[in-house]
């Protein structure tokens, strides 16, 4: 399809070519052909001959998809095309808009409402100077005429003209109500300034005094049908959005109210009357405000009823309501001394609806809605000051009290047949519902202190020791629930209850798997306490070993005893011995699923670094033989799909080790590390390389059989990567040989996780004189076969070219010394990162902007990235401006940002040259910008040295003036 601009059609004709490009968006199933339709009707809509094309779409005789297109175009003219139009053609579009809007009355809807919003639209463009009172004249020429004759008789010009054609009073007060909930929402959506936003919405709400008694009246009529009714709730939602005051629509919301008892339209009252009390506006009318609390109190009666019936409509709808008053204007309720009881029943009403009988989410849905409300609650009246706060903490604390017994109730799980039955999705709502519980004790914790947590035990014991021990296991489950939540996030060192829980745990008899999951995540959550009481140890490792050794408790005790060994591994010494057999057990047993052995082994690390050096070696190699025996014998198989999976799986366990095995527990964390002396030829060297030293041969047997899978190449390199990332300079001893087989590998079979392991090398070691060589050399052997693969271009290895990017952005950041080699082709890599940018992958696109963002700092240090800059600097340039310019995602452009803000502060001179020769050509970027708007965007961007926010500012303006998508909505005006 040509450009709107020249076909040399006639209007006739154009619109014919726009019905065919519809119908080829719509019905055509090549893609190729829909996207370019979509393009040439994007690039139409925004052409001046839309105004005149957009009429005869919504002709009588075209199909509906054809109509609402067309409307849809006019909407587009009206929101960001209003300057094409003098001022002269306003009365006229506002009369044939309002004409058209009357013939759509009754359908089809979708093209009416596009309509309404392009009349808001107009209506917004011309308030408050061209169209004073657009509400009011609205209301005046849609109103019935049965209902206000008079109204109708004064109609504007705006009317219809044709009487045959007149709708039906129905009609028109539907057209009515869908005028004047699209003018909020329009306001609400459109892109203003600041100025001219407060200056709408002081006029639109100005129009309230007209909206409100409309609304009311057809609310209250007992003539209005249904859809009239639910089109005022709808229509009051947007108004409330405006912020008029409450006050002045105190009585419609009274009115809402008394709508909750016709069952047709208690959904969309309870939608409007949550949307009203959830706006922070409501508190400037504290008068109005404190009067809806008897309203919503009113409903406790039916409240009560309908869930003792296990309604959970009509429960779900009133616990809204309840919860959006409470909620959002607890802090003002509470500063109104005098309404303290009210809102303390309020309170208590909530607490019913967080208490609703039902296990949820299968037999109730309400009691999630009220847990934020607790929060805040609890959170204002510590907030308030001392002599109040002590006031208030004294009138809740019984309410909080009464809380704790409602949250660990409905924390119980269901009879074990009756959970066997409910579906994985409701298993799963349950799980995150008892987290949300979890948070909620932590906020009762802040009102209620210790005490909560001597309640807690004092029950727990009474159910463990009691005479009858006749407990339910749900009512011990929820007591240690809540034990496990509060312990997870406050400090219980100082708690004199802890020991005594501590004594309980190994007497609770437990029948279940669930209250056998919760003891171990309760002894999980204790793991601090007991790093400061380890005498206590005795009594709990006993219990998470066996609870090891069961399959069914894997995720709990694998992660229990992960947290101890972390938390306690100074005072593990003596319980080492058994924690190394269990888990060996338990390893070699396949007891556990592969994500859970490698979170055991991470426990492992961490319990063998508190040995004592000379301990841990030989605990190491005797720990890890078995497996390394078994990765012997799987290396002398020829590979198979059999295997391959063994084979991962024992380097996993490897990484996972490695990841936390470190004798030197203070080492600086990766992101932090900086360069240090070479480690002594006399000092021992560390347990990890011993062992890796001892394997490497191991390994490279696996690659050679190997090689060709890169999965198994990436658990490789991730067991020398996760060992890099924990030792550090420690590693040192083992560069020279990863280093010679990291170039092996990738020469054979390039894979991403060599380079990805590569970068962390230099990294840490670059900086180093002692492995400055290998890790150079390792660097020209990978740069000189990726630039190999890429020059067919990079099409196929999307991940290759991410980390090359990432490889070599991060050498020009640590080690830049080391592009004074003539082995290393700058110009090659340049261009490299030129086409790279031109990629579809987001991640491909983000590294290689970082390469250049690291590389223009560089211009003037070194030679030849000076070089390459001079000579290829204009073409990254152009290829910036083409993304920009629409060739790219917008999501990307603020990468694109990124390498323009780096050339600007160190080459601006070549920089205001490049944009000059690029910019020269009319069509380049795109043929949507004006020369003028070309040069405004070089200026402004030459200008912005140092503000990088100001540069994506700049970028992504010109972006959408290259894409015909910039906005100017009514702020122009």
């Amino acid at each position: 399809m040509e450009p709107v601009g020249n076909t040399g059609d006639s209007p006739g004709e154009l619109v014919v070519t726009v019905e065919n490009a519809l119908q080829q968006l719509y019905y055509d199933p090549d893609m190729e052909q829909k996207n370019a339709a979509q393009r040439w009707l994007t690039q139409a809509q925004a052409s001046p001959q839309a105004w005149h094309f957009c009429w005869a779409l919504l002709g009588p005789d075209k199909l509906p998809e054809v109509q609402f297109f067309g409307a849809s175009t006019l909407h587009t003219k009206i929101s960001h095309h209003w300057a094409d139009l003098q001022p002269d053609q306003h009365p006229g579009l506002r009369t044939q808009l309002l004409s058209h809007v009357l013939r759509f009355s009754s359908g089809p809807r979708m093209v009416l409402t596009r309509l309404c919003v392009a009349l808001a639209s107009l209506a917004l463009n011309l308030v408050p100077q061209a169209w004073p009172k657009p509400v009011a004249d609205l209301v005046r020429a849609l109103q019935p005429e049965t209902e206000t004759p008079e109204g109708a008789a004064a109609a504007p010009q705006e009317g219809p003209q044709e009487g045959p054609q007149e709708p039906p009073p129905h009609a028109r007060c539907l057209v009515l109500l869908e005028l004047l909930t699209v003018l909020p929402e329009e306001f609400q959506s459109s892109r203003l300034a600041q100025s001219r936003r407060a200056q709408l919405r002081e006029a639109l709400a100005g129009e309230w005094a007209t909206v409100c008694p409309l609304l009311r009246r057809l609310l209250q009529s007992p003539d209005s049908l249904g859809p009239v009714k639910q089109r005022v709730l709808r229509c009051l939602s947007g108004w409330t959005a405006l912020g008029v005051a409450l006050e002045e629509s105190r009585g419609l919301v009274e009115d809402c109210f008394s709508a909750l008892g016709d069952a047709e339209l208690f959904d969309a009252a309870v939608e409007t009357i949550v949307t009203v009390l959830s706006q922070p506006d409501c508190q400037r009318c504290r008068a109005a405000l404190g009067g809806l609390i008897p309203v919503v109190l009113g409903l406790r009666e039916r409240l009560e009823a309908a869930a003792g019936a296990g309604d959970m409509e009509t429960t779900h709808g009133i616990c809204r309501i309840a919860v959006a008053l409470g909620e959002t204007h607890s802090r003002v309720l509470l500063e109104q001394v005098d309404l303290w009881q009210d809102y303390l029943a309020l309170v208590n009403m909530i607490l019913f609806c967080t208490g609703t009988p039902g296990h949820y989410p299968v037999s109730e849905t309400s009691s999630s809605l009220t847990l934020t409300f607790w929060y805040t609650l609890q959170d204002d009246i510590m907030s308030l000051e001392e002599e109040r706060q002590a006031l208030y903490l004294s009138v809740y604390r019984e309410v909080y009290v009464r809380l704790v017994e409602v949250l660990l109730q409905k924390a119980h799980y269901a009879p074990e047949e009756e959970y066997a039955s409910w579906s994985v999705d409701d298993k799963e709502q349950f799980r995150t519902y008892r987290v949300d519980i979890s948070d909620t004790l932590m906020y009762v914790y802040e009102m209620l202190g210790a005490e909560l947590l001597s309640s807690l035990y004092e029950r727990l014991g009474g159910l463990v020791l009691g005479p009858g021990r006749g407990g339910a296991w749900q009512d011990i489950e929820a007591l240690l629930f809540g034990f496990q939540s509060i312990a997870e996030t406050i400090d219980v060192n100082y708690s004199d209850v802890i020991p005594g829980l501590i004594g309980l745990l190994p007497r609770i008899s437990i029948s279940t798997v669930l209250l056998a999951d919760t003891v171990m995540y309760t002894i999980g959550s204790l793991a601090e306490w007991l790093a400061d009481h380890p005498v206590m140890l005795v009594k709990i490792l006993p219990m998470v070993l066996q609870g090891l050794a069961k399959p069914e408790l894997s995720v709990s005790s694998v992660s229990t005893l992960k947290r101890i060994c972390r938390e306690c591994q100074h005072d593990l010494a003596p319980y080492a011995h058994d924690i190394i057999r269990v888990s060996q057990d338990v390893l070699l047993g396949d007891v556990h699923k592969s994500s859970q052995c490698m979170w055991l082994m991470q426990g492992v690390g961490f319990l063998l670094s508190s040995l004592p050096v000379e301990a841990v070696l030989g605990s190491l190699q005797a720990f890890l033989s078995p497996h390394i025996q078994r990765l012997e014998s799987l290396a002398q198989q020829q590979p198979c799909p059999s295997s391959k999976p063994s084979i991962i799986h024992i380097l996993g366990l490897l990484s996972s080790l490695f990841t936390t095995l470190d004798i030197n527990r203070h080492a600086p964390s990766l992101e932090t590390a900086v360069p240090a002396p070479p480690t002594p030829p006399q000092a021992p060297h560390n347990p990890v390389v011993v062992v890796l030293q001892q394997v490497l041969t191991l390994i490279q047997n696996i690659l050679s059989k190997w090689l060709n899978d890169s999965e198994v190449v990436e658990a490789v390199c991730g067991v020398f990567e996760k060992s890099v990332r924990t030792l550090l300079h420690g590693f040192g001893p083992m560069v020279p040989q990863l280093s010679a087989m990291l170039g092996q590998i990738y020469c054979t079979y390039p894979q991403s996780s060599a380079l990805d392991l590569t970068r962390q090398m230099v990294h840490i070691f670059a900086a180093e004189r002692e492995f400055f060589s290998p890790v150079q050399d390792l660097v020209k052997v990978l740069t000189s076969a990726t630039l190999a693969i890429f020059q067919q271009g990079p099409r196929d290895h999307p991940d290759i070219a991410d980390s090359f990017m990432q490889l070599h952005a991060q050498i020009f950041k640590r080690k830049p010394d080391f592009y004074l080699s003539e082995h290393l082709d700058v110009s090659s890599l340049f261009c490299c990162g030129v086409m790279f940018l031109k990629c579809p992958e987001a991640g491909t696109v983000r590294s290689a902007s970082l390469f250049f963002t690291e590389l223009f700092p560089r211009f003037k240090d070194l030679p030849a990235v000076g070089a390459v800059v001079l000579s290829e600097g204009r073409l990254l340039v152009q290829t910036l401006l083409q993304a920009v310019g629409g060739e790219a995602p917008r999501s990307l452009g603020d990468h694109f940002s990124e390498v323009l803000f780096s050339m600007n502060r160190n080459c601006v001179g070549l920089l205001a040259r490049w944009l000059e020769e690029t910019l020269q050509d009319p069509t380049f970027p795109s043929t949507l910008v004006s020369v003028q708007q070309k040069d405004a965007f070089r200026q402004r961007l030459l200008r912005e040295q140092t503000n990088r926010r100001q540069v994506k500012d700049v970028v992504k303006e010109f972006s959408l003036l290259c894409r015909g998508q910039q906005g100017v909505g009514y702020s122009t005006q």
